[in-house]
C-alpha cells in the first residue's frame, strides 16, 4: 500500500505540471504544532534536509510550532540527519511517570522538558543561530488581557473566552492571544493582517525559553514567562494561534512552500480543531505541496493512529509498550521517504492531488 500522498495548491501544481519539483523550487518549509504525530515526519526531514536540499543553495525560511519547532530548529543543525535521529529517539522515550495513580504535575513536565531541551541543545546554539542557510522562525502565543499571565483561575477563564471568541471568528482571538515569531534573521515570509504579530529577535539569550515556550501546551505544560527581548507577558505553545501555520505566505513567483504534514488539511489554530468548516485549503495555500500520509496507510500503524499525546495516557503504567508502539510507528514512516524520493525521481503530476 502507497503511504505517502502529495497535495499542492492552484499555483504549486501548476509549476509542477511545468517543471516538476526539484529543491532549488522550496522558498521555505512549514512544521506544524501536533506533539507526537510528528514523529512520522522525522524521516522525511532526514532525507529533505540530508540529502534533496544539498543539490541547491537558496536561503529558506523555516517556520515551526511546537513540535514542529523542535523539528526546524534541528534541521539548522550542522549534522540535521543525525540531529533527527537523536530527535526521534529522545522524543519516543520521554518518561512521566504517574505516582499514586496521578499524573504529572504542568510544573513537572516543564521542568523535564526544559532539562530535555538543554540536553539536546546545550552548547550548540550559537552554531545553530550562527548557520546562513535557513531562517528560522518560532512561533508562540503570548497571552493578553486575562491570559498576560498563567495563574490558577486566570489560564482557563482566559482560554474559555478565546475559544468563544475564536468561535465567532479568527480576529477576535486577539483579544487574548497574539503570535509573537523568534526569528533568527530575515523578515516574517507571510502577511500578518490575520491577526496580531510581533517579530523579535531569536539568539542565545532566548532561545531555549522560546522553543519551551513553543511546545507549552496549556494546563499539560507551564507558561514560559517573560522571554529575553520579547514582550513581557506568559507564553504558550506556538500552535494555539497557529496549529497548521495556514498563513498567507510571501512566496516567491516560480517557488513553494514545502510542508511535510500529517493529514491533509492545514486547520489556522488549536482552537479551530473542532471547527470543520476552518479545516479546508484557501488561497493562502496556492503555492504549498503538502506531503501527507494516506489515511488508509495509517490504519496500518499500531492502534490504527498515528501517535499521540493520549498515549501517555493510555500507557501510563507500560511505559515500554509505548515506546515499542511509536518506535513502530516512526519506523514504518521511512516509507513516506522513500516514496518521496522515487516520486522526486520523476515528478508525475498526475499523483498530485488538489490541496
Amino acid at each position: 500500500m502507497k503511504a505517502l500522498q502529495i497535495y499542492a495548491g492552484a499555483d504549486a501544481h501548476t509549476l509542477i505540471e511545468r517543471d516538476g519539483l526539484t529543491a532549488r523550487h522550496v522558498s521555505a518549509i512549514s512544521a506544524a504544532a501536533g506533539g507526537p504525530k510528528g514523529l512520522t515526519l522525522t524521516r522525511l526531514d532526514r532525507f529533505i534536509f540530508g540529502d534533496w536540499l544539498v543539490s541547491a543553495d537558496q536561503t529558506i525560511d523555516l517556520l515551526g510550532a511546537s513540535i514542529g519547532a523542535w523539528r526546524m530548529a534541528t534541521a539548522c543543525l550542522p549534522d540535521s540527519s543525525a540531529g533527527f535521529q537523536t530527535l526521534e529517539h529522545d522524543y519516543i522515550r520521554q518518561r512521566f511517570d504517574f505516582v499514586n495513580g496521578k499524573r504529572p504535575s504542568a510544573k513537572q513536565v516543564s521542568e523535564a522538558f526544559a532539562h530535555s531541551l538543554e540536553t539536546f541543545y546545550g552548547g550548540r546554539v550559537a552554531g545553530l543561530l550562527a548557520q546562513s542557510r535557513f531562517r528560522l522562525h518560532l512561533f508562540t502565543s503570548h497571552g493578553r488581557g486575562i491570559l498576560h499571565r498563567d495563574g490558577p483561575w486566570r489560564t482557563p477563564i482566559g482560554y474559555a473566552a478565546a475559544f468563544c471568541g475564536n468561535a465567532l471568528h479568527r480576529r477576535f482571538l486577539g483579544r487574548w492571544l497574539e503570535r509573537i515569531v523568534f526569528s533568527s534573521a530575515g523578515e516574517l515570509p507571510f502577511n500578518s493582517h490575520d491577526l496580531r504579530t510581533e517579530q523579535v529577535v531569536l539568539n542565545e539569550s532566548n532561545f531555549m525559553a522560546a522553543l519551551q515556550a513553543s511546545c507549552s501546551i496549556p494546563f499539560v505544560l507551564e507558561a514560559v514567562h517573560d522571554i529575553p527581548g520579547a514582550p513581557a507577558g506568559a507564553y504558550w505553545d506556538g500552535g494555539i494561534t497557529d496549529y497548521h501555520l495556514h498563513l498567507n505566505y510571501l512566496t516567491p513567483r516560480d517557488q513553494v512552500v514545502l510542508y511535510p504534514h500529517f493529514q491533509r488539511a492545514v486547520v489556522p489554530g488549536w482552537l479551530d480543531k473542532s471547527l470543520k468548516w476552518r479545516h479546508h485549503a484557501t488561497d493562502f495555500l496556492r503555492n504549498a505541496v503538502v506531503l501527507a500520509p494516506n489515511p488508509d496507510w495509517v490504519k496500518t500503524l499500531p492502534n490504527g493512529k498515528l501517535p499521540d499525546r493520549h498515549d501517555f495516557n493510555h500507557y501510563a503504567h507500560d511505559y515500554d509498550a509505548r515506546v515499542r508502539v511509536w518506535q513502530q510507528a516512526a519506523d514504518a514512516s521511512q516509507q513516506l521517504a522513500d516514496e518521496f524520493a522515487q516520486w522526486l525521481s520523476n515528478p508525475n503530476p498526475r499523483l498530485v492531488k488538489p490541496l
